[in-house]
This record gives structure tokens, sequence and C-alpha cells, in this order.
């Protein structure tokens, strides 16, 4: 009886570790995630594995998928530096990443950033619009003046011109994607489940376990 107990404890111990194999499975190259070639150097301030989620406030997958990265960030591995980036592919799309970046000067970043979203998405405001951006941003109560000046300011234009280079670098092919270490490139797109829709849980793992590949230096 106690060798027949043991058996079937080992037996358990293997289905265990079958279902959590199973449960976490690696990536799969070019379907789940891409390699960027070449690789990107991450930033020198950057401790850990950067992760950079390339995105376009106009972009209804992006609207989709920020709730879900909200909750990926609360609990990210500590060993992460995560970082937003308007992606820019065209002249049109140069005044969202003027936005964010004017957003992000004046610290109004966590309190506006999905207000944005709101705006556009919800309550159809075209921010594209000089004149209908400059009255939302005084709706929120922000100084529509000192707004105006940072929009306008070198440092931001500065910061929108490097995104549309990185969005070239890292050959971003729409919207939203993230960037792993520099070497990765994943998305809600490559997560796609059978019904159709993104499976979230399955991004979220490919997200993870592409950290760790980062830190191993794995494909």
């Amino acid at each position: 009886m106690k060798q027949l107990r043991t058996l079937v404890l080992a037996a358990l111990t293997i289905f265990g570790f079958a279902l959590a194999s199973a449960a976490i499975a690696k990536p799969v190259l070019d379907k789940e995630y891409k390699l960027i070639d070449p690789a990107q150097p991450q930033p020198a301030t950057v401790k850990g594995v950067e992760v950079l989620e390339f995105f376009n406030y106009a972009c209804p997958h992006c609207y989709e998928f920020e709730p879900n990265l909200k909750a990926w960030l609360k609990n990210k591995p500590k060993n992460t530096d995560f970082r937003y980036v308007p992606a820019v592919f065209n002249e049109r799309m140069f005044p969202l990443a003027k936005l964010y970046y004017a957003l992000e000067e004046m610290g109004l970043l966590e309190k506006l950033h999905e207000k944005v979203y709101f705006a556009i998405h919800q309550q159809q405001f075209n921010l594209l619009d000089r004149a209908v951006l400059l009255k939302w941003i005084g709706e929120q109560g922000v100084d529509v003046k000192k707004f105006e000046a940072t929009f306008d300011s070198f440092s931001v234009n500065n910061k929108a011109q490097r995104a549309a280079q990185m969005s070239r670098n890292y050959h971003i092919p729409g919207t939203p994607y993230l960037i792993v270490g520099g070497r990765y490139l994943t998305g809600p797109s490559m997560s796609v489940g059978a019904d159709g829709t993104v499976d979230h849980n399955r991004l979220m793992q490919i997200l993870n376990e592409l950290i760790d590949m980062s830190q191993s230096g794995s494909r």
C-alpha cells in the first residue's frame, strides 16, 4: 500500500509539472514574438530589462490594451524598466506624439494619459485639431499658454523626432507593440486565440518570458 501511494504521488507530481509546463509554454519565434534585427542597445541609464510600448492615442487597439497593460505594470518583474513611446510613422502622427511628451514635461501624464484616450475614443474629440486640443486642455484645468509653449518647444519636438527614429529602428509594424530588451517584439496581434480575440493572459506570459530570455541572452 505504501509503495502504491508513493507511485501515485510521483505520478501526480509529474502530472503537475506537465500542467505547469503546458500553462507557461515558451513563446514561439516568428509567431508570438519576433527578433529585432539588428538588436538595439538599451540606454545606459536603464537598469535591468527595458520594456517599451509603442502606442498611438488614436489607435483603438491601444485604447483597448491599456487596462491590461496597466494591470501588468502593477505586478511587473522588479528587474523591468517600462517606458511608453508614441509611435510616429508619418507627419500626421507627430501632434499626438508631441501631446504625450508635452504632458510628460509638465508632469501631467498620471492625471491625463488615460483621459486623452477617453477623449478620443469615447467623446470623439479630434485632438489632432490644435483648437480642439487647446480647448480640451483648458477644460482639464491646465494653463493653456504654458501647455502651448511646452507643446511647441524644442525639447518636445526633439523627443517626437526621436520617437519617429525609434519607430524605424525597431521596425514597428503598427500599434500597439512591445519591445523587450531591445531584442524582441511582441504585441496583442501576436496573441490571438482560436475565437479571434486577444488572449491577454497569454500575452502577459509571453512578455514575462521574453524578459527572462533577455536576461539570459537566449533566442
